[in-house]
């Protein structure tokens, strides 16, 4: 039987034209041709979506029509795995889509997104909500103790029947309504958020005329801006805008303090007031997150979202919260007043403002350490990264990359690898997408165009993509990274290789399929490698001379690895406070008449973030506007993981340090077997913590973060 919401759906699609699979792509994805079946992006155009995902819907409603009218009785593979396998059309469109969204857009593309999202919560409502197909799939569930499932399928199981429950199969009618009619309206309210936070950024330029201006900007920086404002079509000048690519730059190394106010001002000001305002869709955002978890008997969101994390509760993530808060404060503070006292002696007759402190920030590093990022930038060539990030995988795990030009690509920038294991044996696609551009949200990620999955005793691999927005080269030099520019490759290529080494029966809990307090642990984990001179002897070249990154300056960059690292803490837990603060609310949040929107958000901000404030407050600031994270991403009440991975990774680092202290090596073969088979191919087949402590052999302590950060553990916390 069809419930009337399904049926109600079909209808709408039934009245869709059809298309032949030989006019669009995505309907003859079985048969592409390609090399591993990659996406033919080179036939693939704008019209050839809608129909595609309009198909892939009504594809995936007779694929779930025909488990709940099964008349054999409900069992594992009958319903649970045909139910995780439904859909594959749907999905294979949409991952196109939504990757492209994210790493090369147009108005076109946005326009799709904006037009299917409502479709899209309609339908996976009709799923969700569907009463015959939760019936047998609570059936199998409560059958599971006599079924002899594995762990991985009995993981599974569990997690289907919570998704379901936890999306409201155990609603009743009434609520199923008003639950469909919630989550509608956030997905429409998180992507007006996203997009309006893009279009912001991108709307925003400075054209500057005079170079007196730009002094403190080396001639990387200012040929980048220039190649802006050619690209905008102005003969002369240098265009700043607010990529991070330009912003950080400007922040750090700009002498004229009003730009750098104007630039920072431009920047944090995103989509609070005028054409791309966000206030009131924040509102709108966390009352609704409410509104579904009240629904579900919860008191707040984040009680609500947290239930299948390794946190657990509200409660624990505060106590992580408040224990990183009372050992990093102190030091914060300290490290504030020091960099005051240093920017006076420096000729700021001001108070110190956020403005101020990446400029002063980076002389006051590079007077104590000798150090800056023009000094390392030579030696980090891309070409030579991207080597030594692959080298890094080879010397670990026995990966080997080798460039594949015939399989195609969503943008000429972008490079495909062909991944093959130790032995020889193919293993991934993996993309590499390195430099900004319109079209591009700032930032970097790891995502998948293809998960894993296994088809009977087959091996179907994954397709993976890591996106980033480096610096580019100029007309005389290649693109030179800075440090922080290598940590985030290292970063965004340990997610990759959660998602490419991952071996899993089912996609539904392959690679990054797992919960996201422990998501970010194998990106986090690989930077460590970053301050290891055997790592960095392998690739850190000067891209003029060949000649390796020498010693003192390793010593120096060592030495400068706690430098502010207090502050850098306390500005993490500062959007950790903020995002609890808005999915802890119990009530709708509402603000008195003397305030709008705009005002009331941001006095919100202000005083979630105020427990771990160490900069002036700037009126007509606040974050949370462009906070794609937590109001458009997948990090809504979420946003602790980073520091809850980071504990984490240090520990688990501590491993391999520990390792190479006997075997002489940081590349410690065991250490390395050990994490890959119990971290990087498990995906979400068992319960994670459980899985890193059979990886460490033992429980995860704060300790080794504290000592990587240089800050002593206050006593009795």
């Amino acid at each position: 039987m069809k419930s009337i919401l399904t049926m109600a759906l079909v209808a709408t699609l039934a009245a869709a034209p059809v298309v032949a699979a030989e006019q669009n792509p995505f309907l003859n994805y079985k048969h592409w041709t390609t090399p591993h079946g990659t996406y033919p992006f080179n036939d693939i155009r704008p019209e050839h979506y809608r129909p595609a995902i309009e198909q892939g819907m009504k594809e995936g409603l007779a694929e779930i029509d025909a488990i709940v009218n099964n008349p054999a009785a409900p069992t594992f593979e009958n319903t649970v795995v045909a139910y995780a396998n439904s859909g594959r059309l749907l999905d294979v469109t949409l991952s196109c889509l939504f990757n492209l969204t994210n790493a090369d857009t147009n108005d076109e593309l946005d326009a799709i997104e904006t037009e299917i999202t409502p479709k899209l919560s309609e339908y996976r409502s009709a799923i969700r909500l569907n009463e015959g197909l939760f019936n047998r799939i609570k059936t199998v569930y409560e059958q599971r103790s006599k079924l002899r499932l594995t762990p991985e399928q009995a993981k599974m199981l569990d997690d289907i029947y919570e998704s379901f429950a936890n999306n409201g199969a155990n609603l009743s009618p009434e609520d199923k309504e008003t639950y469909k009619a919630l989550t509608s309206k956030l997905s429409q309210l998180t992507l007006a958020f996203g997009q309006n936070s893009l279009r912001a950024t991108n709307a925003w330029t400075m054209l500057i005329t005079d170079e007196a201006l730009l002094a403190g900007l080396n001639a990387d920086t200012k040929a980048m801006l220039r190649k802006n404002a050619e690209a905008k079509g102005y003969s002369e000048g240098w265009l700043l805008n607010l990529k991070p690519t330009t912003y950080i730059p400007v922040m750090e190394d700009l002498d004229n303090r009003d730009i750098r106010r104007e630039v920072y001002m431009a920047y944090n000001s995103r989509c609070i007031g005028g054409e791309f305002d966000n206030t009131a869709n924040i509102i709108e955002i966390v009352n609704t997150r409410l509104a579904i978890a009240k629904l579900f008997g919860k008191r707040s969101f984040a009680e609500k979202s947290l239930h299948k994390t390794m946190a657990e509760t509200p409660d624990n993530v505060f106590a992580l919260l408040d224990k990183l808060r009372d050992n990093y404060m102190p030091v914060a503070l300290e490290e504030v007043r020091e960099l005051e006292t240093y920017a006076k002696e420096h000729g700021l007759y001001a108070a110190l403002q956020p403005w101020d402190w990446s400029y002063y920030s980076k002389k006051m590093k590079a007077e104590r350490y000798s150090i800056t990022d023009d000094d390392l930038r030579p030696y980090f060539e891309l070409e030579n990264v991207k080597q030594g990030v692959f080298g890094l995988a080879k010397r670990l795990y026995g990966l080997t990359f080798k460039e594949n030009k015939d399989i195609q690509v969503y943008n000429p920038e972008v490079c495909a690898y062909e991944v093959y294991d130790e032995k020889g044996k193919y293993l991934a696609v993996y993309y590499a997408d390195f430099h900004p551009r319109d079209g591009k949200r700032g930032g970097a990620w790891m995502n998948d165009y293809k998960p894993q999955w296994m088809d009977g005793k087959r091996d179907s691999r994954p397709h993976i993509v890591n996106v980033m927005n480096f610096t580019r080269a100029t007309d005389t030099k290649p693109a030179l990274l800075s440090y922080d520019e290598v940590r985030t490759f290292l970063h965004e290529f340990g997610h990759g290789l959660h998602g490419m080494l991952t071996r899993c029966q089912y996609s539904y809990l392959s690679g990054t399929n797992v919960p996201r307090d422990f998501v970010e642990l194998p990106s986090q984990f690989n930077e460590n490698f970053i301050d290891e001179k055997e790592f960095l002897d392998t690739f850190a070249k000067h891209y003029l001379t060949g000649e390796p990154l020498p010693q003192e300056l390793l010593d120096r960059m060592h030495a400068s690895q706690t430098y502010h690292a207090a502050y850098a803490c306390v500005r993490q837990l500062s959007f950790g406070y903020l995002d609890m603060a808005w999915h802890s609310l119990t009530e709708p949040f509402s603000f008195p008449e003397c305030y709008d929107s705009l005002n009331a958000v941001v006095a919100f901000g202000n005083d979630a973030m105020g427990q771990v404030q160490v900069m002036p407050v700037v009126p007509g600031t606040q974050m949370e506007t462009a906070f794609t994270h937590i109001f458009s991403g997948g990090y809504a009440a979420g946003y602790y993981s980073y520091k809850w991975s980071e504990v984490l990774d240090a520990d688990a680092f501590s491993v391999f340090q520990e390792a190479k202290q006997k075997s002489g090596s940081i590349f410690d073969k065991k250490a390395a077997a050990a994490f890959r088979k119990n971290i990087l191919e498990k995906g979400g087949t068992e319960n994670v913590a459980e899985l890193y402590r059979r990886f460490r052999q033992g429980e995860p302590s704060i300790e080794p973060l504290m000592k990587r950060d240089g800050i002593k553990l206050t006593d009795n916390k």
